[in-house]
């Protein structure tokens, strides 16, 4: 499941009862990152939670709705606030320039590497999360050459990387399995093999390198690059303009209309698409691939009509368009509540104090989730886990904000990013 890791700039967060609050050192935070944004993070945290520990979504009723709302459109809630958070990194509302502009692409440098590290050692505890940080220390690399553009632009190329995208994505992953694609890196044999043993991060990992943080992983850079720099579009709005978080909502709306329901019609009335995404999954319920994860996971080759669905982790089109939406507008929703809510909100403060410590949460649960398997994790029953995570991880993080300005692991990063100062 995704993340999104606060930037270096001081959070406005509304732990403790206020929008903005002192910091340890007794300065006011920046404006520039906004409580909305934390509030959104601590949402996506929560709908990872349900993901990773939380009941199936087999047990139908209103709690397994949730359960498999929060599967899929969480990664896509995260990736989007990865783009607007390199915004921040490189300045906002303007681009930073000159000697502070390269200091800050070099940060943001040290801090994708970082997140890549990071996400390898968590991959080799061995637990059922597909740790998303490898990825998203790519997508930072890749996005970071984007981040002078204005919103219109960075909308254009994330909607242009949509359309076209997926159906690159398939075609690359077809021909790879044609060629023996198995994603086993080095251990592995066929194409996918001998690509790996040109690629040093794949020796170093033991993983598919490159190839998976592109093509064959589950976060694939070539679809959920289009998150990220649609993040980064919303970053550059002026969100200071009441205006400006209702026309996102709408927008927002719109494009899940657009992705599920475009689905939803293209699989009820393209003959024999029904029938070609039930083949693709192995007899998976294709009913349901308009808008869940239910239906399964597509070979690599499976039959075309594989791109007609919008199940949140299918990797296609109408999957990018509708998890966008999704994400919009709930950040929309986010900025609103704390428009609304004025300076004594209290309620979401839990929630926008773990968003602001999104990646020691994220660290940490991983680590949780370990620590479980290893003492019997099949014998805990899945919703008074799920409750146990987010009851601690609000209260952890609303202690820890209260006293200090970032979390461990992001105080951690910040400090590791310090060399970027030598640059001149």
């Amino acid at each position: 499941m995704g993340h999104v890791f606060a930037p270096t700039v001081p959070s406005a967060t509304i732990a403790g009862g206020t929008l903005c609050r002192p910091s340890s050192r007794g300065r006011m935070p920046s404006p520039g990152r906004m409580a909305g944004l934390d509030l959104a993070r601590g949402l996506a945290i929560m709908g990872m939670f349900a993901a990773h520990v939380g009941p199936d979504p087999s047990v139908g009723g209103p709690l397994g709705w949730a359960m498999e709302v929060a599967r899929g459109r969480s990664s896509a809630l995260f990736a989007l606030l990865a783009g607007f958070t390199l915004v921040l990194l490189m300045g906002r509302p303007e681009p930073h320039t000159g000697r502070r502009g390269r200091q800050a692409a070099g940060r943001v440098l040290i801090r994708a590497a970082i997140l890549l590290a990071l996400g390898y050692a968590l991959v080799l505890l061995d637990t059922d999360v597909d740790v998303i940080l490898p990825f998203y220390g790519l997508l930072f690399v890749l996005a970071l050459p984007l981040h002078r553009m204005s919103a219109r632009t960075l909308a254009l190329i994330a909607l242009s990387t949509a359309l076209v995208m997926p159906q690159v994505l398939y075609l690359l992953r077809s021909s790879l399995d044609g060629g023996g694609l198995d994603g086993g890196g080095l251990d592995g044999g066929g194409l996918a093999g001998a690509l790996a043993t040109l690629d040093p991060l794949a020796r170093i990992t033991g993983s598919d390198g490159f190839l998976g943080l592109f093509v064959t992983g589950e976060y694939p850079a070539l679809t959920w690059f289009s998150f990220i720099v649609a993040g980064m579009a919303v970053a550059r709005l002026d969100l200071s303009r009441r205006g400006t978080a209702p026309k996102l909502a709408i927008t927002g709306a719109a494009l899940a209309v657009i992705g599920y329901g475009g689905s939803w019609l293209a699989l009820h009335t393209v003959p024999g698409a029904l029938a070609g995404v039930s083949a693709a999954t192995g007899g998976g319920p294709a009913a349901s691939a308009w808008w869940s994860d239910a239906a399964g996971e597509a070979s690599a080759t499976g039959h075309p009509a594989w791109l007609l669905v919008a199940s949140p982790h299918s990797q296609t089109t109408w999957s990018v368009l509708g998890n966008t939406g999704v994400a919009l507008a709930v950040l929309a929703g986010c900025l609103i509540a704390v428009r609304l809510a004025g300076p004594r909100a209290r309620l979401p403060a839990p929630l926008v104090a773990v968003g602001s410590i999104s990646l020691t949460a994220y660290v940490a649960h991983i680590l949780a989730i370990r620590l479980l398997d290893a003492v019997g994790g099949d014998e805990w029953p899945a919703l008074p886990v799920l409750l146990g995570f987010a009851v601690a991880a609000m209260a952890a993080a609303v202690l820890w904000t209260r006293f200090h300005r970032r979390g461990p692991l992001e105080r951690l990063l910040h400090s590791a990013t310090e060399p970027a100062r030598l640059i001149r």
